[in-house]
């Protein structure tokens, strides 16, 4: 049995906590505060925790320079489409490695997953030529057919197979005996049991589309068509420069809702993750 720590002990191990916590909080703070700061004050020595004359012309400024509104709806549904996309391709590639057998399973299992070793950029090049051909340059295809049928779901496609491979065989046969077909057995059987490891996929994939930087700046041209990594580069003055606060002002609108839905989805995605035995 576990034993329980006495109030000293707690008050000790929070302290800890509280103090390991501030290379990871205060950043965030720091760029949340000084996007209402004038930009002489965001330097300034020692920084400050709150801003002394505390303005939202930056945040003015974020929607003046730039069409951010229709950005912040491109990286919405782009993500959100992805999410769904991945979902629903890695539960049923991963179903199938995992179920069902057949010839070369292992082997094509494998060929799959070599596409975690790949880097992006090694098939951007290929890629753009491909998406140019077919005259999808500066549309949002290229972001939404990628991440869904090229190697940013085979890290979904694994998770989803370690789940399946756990389930019982007796489910399966005990549905065979109630006269259910494959695809039945998967849509009414596993994929309702395989909740936890949908979450974990659900919660990275939309994160890694949210905060995706190297694809749109090769496949977008037009500000009205940009997602959100790409349109917080734009925010510079006449001679190039950073506008320090505006940037920081259109950063802070473009994490904290991703932030406040890992908080909320946290406690899912550890337990997707301990389902599949990931370490």
């Amino acid at each position: 049995m576990s034993r329980k720590l006495s109030p000293r002990a707690k008050l000790v191990l929070y302290g800890v906590m509280l103090v390991l916590c501030v290379p990871f909080v205060f950043p965030t703070w720091w760029m949340a505060s000084s996007s209402l700061k004038p930009v002489s004050e965001v330097f300034a020595f020692p920084p400050s925790l709150l801003p002394a004359n505390p303005t939202a012309s930056a945040y003015e400024k974020v929607f003046e320079l730039q069409p951010f509104g229709q950005q912040y709806f491109n990286s919405m549904y782009i993500a959100v489409v992805v999410t769904l996309g991945t979902l629903v391709v890695s539960s049923m590639a991963g179903y199938a490695f995992a179920r069902i057998r057949f010839r070369g399973q292992n082997v094509l299992f494998l060929v799959v997953l070599t596409g975690l070793l790949i880097p992006s950029e090694v098939t951007i090049v290929p890629l753009f030529q491909m998406f140019n051909d077919w005259g999808m340059i500066d549309t949002h295809w290229p972001l939404i057919l990628v991440p869904v049928l090229g190697a940013p779901s085979v890290l979904a496609t694994f998770i989803m197979r370690q789940f399946f491979i756990a389930l019982p065989g007796e489910l399966e046969e005990a549905a065979r005996m109630d006269g259910l077909g494959r695809f039945a057995i998967y849509w009414r059987i596993a994929l309702p049991l395989a909740r936890p490891a949908l979450a974990a996929v659900a919660i990275f994939t939309f994160l890694h589309s949210w905060n995706l930087f190297l694809e749109p700046i090769v496949y977008l041209t037009t500000p009205d068509m940009f997602t959100l990594p790409q349109a917080l580069t734009q925010y510079v003055d006449a001679y190039g420069g950073p506008m320090w606060n505006v940037q920081l002002a259109a950063a802070s609108l473009t994490a904290f809702p991703v932030l406040a839905v890992f908080v909320f989805a946290q406690r899912q995605f550890v337990e997707g993750l301990a389902h599949t035995g990931l370490k």
